[in-house]
């Protein structure tokens, strides 16, 4: 008879430690994978940002005053038109001509033509840019010739000229908003502070009036507005006024830290100025778009809280600066560029 096979006690200590090995690898297997640690912070995504022109702002500029006085109704304000609206068509931009009948302070019935561009049209959400394009009809603020319409260099036609330059940087870029870029009519057609006839409640911005009641889409809305006004002249500085800082507080400061992030703080001044009925006040309470006004005009000053060419004969070309449209011009295109907080 055969006996049963002797095991030794270091044989059974092996058999029984290699059995444990192999129900803890077991074990081990079954236990669910802990998820690798990673970055879960999304990444911005910002393209560059262009370099804006100024020669080309200036020479914008002077070819808008080289029609003569904007003043709605008469053939230098009809040929300057079609100069803005062939100027947007050639940069790809979709363009949108708005007639609307407006009634001025003197009982006069115009035209008004707000020009209107669209980059990314179909984008839902959008920022608006914009400023006034006519020219004053009379020369209220001087001592001449007061009379007889004014030239509107930086009153008008300096924003406008920033505004062409920026729809030539938006050329084959793809920014991931919409951007609509209106020229705003009959803005600087109102009453004259010594003027006989009876007072007309809101005379100024009747192209902007016009515009909030019949927006150039059904429920137009953007998520906030620039207005730019008297943005061309030399030494110009730009304080944050009040009824922006009301409306859009967030939009001053996103604009103002942008202008200081690439040096131009000497231009926006961390300051309150004054308060102003412009377009902007318009914008926002008939339209609810949050929009801040980018003006000359200092309440501070001991003289004249507007600058010595408003409204004058001096608001020609010799006072339109290459450096002032610079720091606009150049701000705006930081803040449409790097703008990710829509």
């Amino acid at each position: 008879m055969k006996s049963k096979p002797f095991l030794s006690t270091n044989v059974a200590f092996c058999i029984l430690h290699s059995a444990f090995l192999i129900f803890f690898s077991s074990c081990e297997c079954n236990k669910p994978k802990q998820p690798e640690t990673v970055n879960t912070k999304p990444e911005t995504l910002t393209l560059p940002v262009p370099n804006f022109n100024a020669d080309s702002a200036y020479e914008f500029t002077a070819a808008q005053v080289a029609f003569g006085p904007r003043v709605p109704g008469t053939p230098a304000h009809a040929k300057c038109a079609d100069y803005l609206v062939a100027k947007l068509k050639s940069y790809g931009l979709p363009v949108i001509m708005q007639h609307g009948e407006v009634k001025t302070f003197d009982n006069k019935r115009l035209v008004a033509k707000n020009i209107i561009a669209q980059y990314n049209p179909d984008t839902k959400q959008r920022i608006l840019l914009c400023s006034h394009w006519d020219s004053r009809p009379f020369a209220d603020q001087d001592t001449a010739r007061k009379n007889e319409p004014i030239d509107a260099a930086s009153d008008g036609a300096s924003g406008v000229a920033i505004l062409l330059e920026m729809a030539r940087d938006l050329q084959n870029t793809k920014l991931g908003i919409g951007i609509d870029i209106i020229f705003l009519d009959v803005e600087d057609w109102g009453q004259q502070e010594d003027s006989k006839l009876p007072i007309m409640k809101d005379s100024y911005c009747l192209g902007t009036q016009y515009w909030a009641e019949h927006p150039h889409v059904p429920n137009y809305f953007a998520s906030y507005g620039i207005l730019l006004d008297m943005v061309g002249a030399k030494g110009a500085k730009f304080y944050q006024e009040r009824n922006s800082l009301s409306y859009a507080n967030d939009v001053v400061k996103r604009v103002w830290d942008a202008a200081a992030h690439i040096g131009y703080s000497d231009y926006f001044v961390y300051l309150p100025g004054g308060e102003l009925i412009d377009d902007h006040y318009y914008i926002n309470n008939m339209t609810h778009i949050p929009t801040i006004d980018i003006i000359q005009y200092d309440a501070n000053s001991r003289s004249r809280v507007f600058p010595d060419y408003w409204h004058t004969h001096d608001d020609n070309m010799s006072i339109i600066d290459k450096n002032t449209l610079k720091a606009v011009g150049q701000t705006l295109l930081q803040v449409a560029f790097t703008d990710v907080n829509l």
